[in-house]
């Protein structure tokens, strides 16, 4: 689904109250088991200070593929991987670093390890907490991850956060509702390019989503397809997901 809205999206810049403009980008990589040079040329168009993402390389020599990720996309690697079971942050040179901490979830019996990676950065005078984040495809324990990551954002003790990820669940689900209501579902508040995630080749359904809390400026999310560079046979090509870009304003926090 496309929106009717084509305007274009705002550059990261500084504004001269300190606040600043950041893009973010959400992404589920399949372990980078598809086409990594399509996935790189995707992340490049974007043209993102930040990038979360899920199913990063969790097994043998994870950190050099993830490095390799980064190093091809213009970017740094931030924190998470397979300390994170799969979550992971790349960001720009812009970003300042005051702190990383991988979070590991109880696990649950028969199903897959989940976790969160999370950062805490500046952008000049502007100061914002940052998690990626992979759901349980089980219902409960989905709609209790979205508890925690809900209460890891409250507990990092930031003026504002940005929590991004495969959520597993629509927005019409417990789970993700339950995250909505105490977030900006970024989508929702300023719709941009195209909605619905997954799949690459039929998208029929939003289950991946970019989130603020309130402060944020929400100046447009979506699925980047149209956007300058990003081509449809890459984003066909690089995973079995298809991204989604935001940008916001960060207030300055003096």
């Amino acid at each position: 689904m496309v929106t009717s809205e084509t305007r274009p999206l705002p550059n990261s810049r500084t504004e001269s109250d300190g606040s600043a403009v950041v893009r973010a980008l959400s992404y589920n990589i399949r372990s980078l088991r598809d086409d990594e040079d399509a996935l790189a040329r995707v992340i490049r168009a974007c043209r993102p200070d930040l990038v979360f993402i899920q199913e990063a390389p969790r097994f043998f020599r994870w950190r050099k593929h993830a490095a390799r990720l980064a190093a091809k996309s213009e970017l740094v690697m931030l924190g998470g991987g397979a300390t994170a079971a799969g979550p992971l942050l790349l960001c720009s040179l812009r970003a300042t670093v005051e702190r990383t901490e991988d979070v590991l979830l109880p696990l649950t019996p028969g199903l897959h390890r989940r976790g969160f990676a999370t950062a805490v950065v500046r952008f000049g005078r502007a100061r914002v907490g940052l998690l990626s984040c992979h759901l349980s495809l089980q219902s409960d324990e989905r709609y209790a991850q979205a508890g925690v990551l809900l209460d890891r954002l409250a507990a990092m003790d930031v003026p504002y956060a940005i929590a991004a990820g495969d959520i597993n669940d629509r927005p019409d689900g417990r789970g993700f509702r339950r995250l909505a209501a105490g977030l900006q579902d970024c989508w929702a508040v300023s719709p941009w390019g195209a909605e619905y995630t997954s799949t690459p080749a039929d998208p029929h359904q939003r289950i991946d989503a970019i989130f603020a809390t309130q402060g944020i400026e929400v100046l447009g999310c979506g699925v980047p397809r149209g956007l300058p560079g990003v081509a449809e046979a890459d984003l066909t090509a690089a995973t079995d997901h298809l991204p989604v870009l935001a940008a916001l304003r960060i207030p300055a926090t003096g």
